[in-house]
């Protein structure tokens, strides 16, 4: 069985950088790795993450929301996650379950039991061997996350970073007292 590594935490925080700079060490060391993320670490998964980002979607109900996650990640722990664990690679994930429990849960207000039973089902009971939550004010990286899109071109902020920053306020609350327990 290979190793699991979660980077989980609000916008901007530095996840993907982190995330890359692991890779790069491990590759180094020649440990075989897998990197991906959520949502969209398949070509299904691709699918999703454009439908869950897209500013246009700002009418999207919560619940669809939590469930196109659930589903991204159903395809992304059968297509992805599962085959290289079982073939002794590290996998290192951009995003897990915590980031659902974070931004629906805590951001969204939705019901935490039914989370952890969509994500317990979406990842065949799979859990991280090691989560690190990096952490930084929500103000600090709505900023990075903007001046990010603005470096790279993108025209448009997701439709997360539009969210009012007491949304990523909320998030970032949910994601510290994940940590806690």
């Amino acid at each position: 069985m290979g190793f699991f590594i979660t980077f989980e935490g609000i916008e901007g925080c530095g996840k993907s950088t982190q995330v890359k700079l692991l890779a790069a060490l491990l590759k180094e060391a020649g440990t075989p790795c897998v990197v991906t993320r959520e949502p969209g670490g398949t070509k299904i998964g691709a699918k999703i993450r454009e439908i869950l980002l897209n500013p246009d979607n700002t009418g999207m109900a919560p619940e669809a929301e939590l469930l196109l996650y659930a589903a991204d990640r159903a395809q992304h722990v059968k297509e992805t996650i599962k085959p290289a664990l079982d073939s002794g690679r590290v996998v290192i994930c951009d995003r897990f379950t915590d980031a659902t429990m974070a931004y629906q849960g805590s951001g969204r207000g939705l019901d935490m039991a039914l989370i952890r039973e969509l994500n317990r089902i979406a990842s065949l009971g799979i859990t991280p061997d090691l989560t690190l939550l990096l952490d930084c004010p929500a103000e600090t990286g709505i900023e990075r996350a903007l001046d990010r899109n603005s470096r790279n071109g993108n025209a448009k902020d997701d439709r997360f970073e539009r969210e009012a920053m007491a949304f990523h306020q909320k998030v970032r609350d949910g994601y510290l007292a994940i940590a806690k327990e």
